[in-house]
């Protein structure tokens, strides 16, 4: 029998890689991406496990779910951190003050 390739891993992986790169400018998208890519890799995982000697990717599978943990992880990481400078700063409403205070500081019209 001629060995397939599971379906989700390439989107999957692609997936996981994006949510490693966007995790670093905002945390939460990153993280909704890895959550999407978990979501895939468990419905292949379970399409593997009923038949492993039907699929040949796995080790791709493997590399996914690796790369998407550790977008979450940094991902949530950053949005933790983003939170607690807000916090410091007094609330949402300090941290907007702040933001206009810089942007007339630098000529930026709102």
């Amino acid at each position: 029998m001629e060995q397939q390739k599971l379906p989700n891993v390439t989107l999957a992986l692609v997936l996981a890689i994006v949510s490693f790169l966007c995790c670093c400018f905002a945390g939460l998208p990153g993280a909704l991406l890895s959550g999407i890519a978990f979501f895939l890799l468990k419905k292949d995982e379970k399409t593997y496990s009923a038949n492993p000697e039907g699929y040949s990717n796995y080790n791709q599978l493997k590399t996914a779910k690796i790369v998407a943990l550790i977008g979450l992880i940094i991902g949530l990481l950053y949005f933790l951190f983003f939170a607690y400078n807000i916090y410091q700063m007094g609330g949402w409403d300090a941290y907007m003050e702040q933001s206009r205070e810089l942007m007339e500081q630098w000529g930026i019209e709102e």
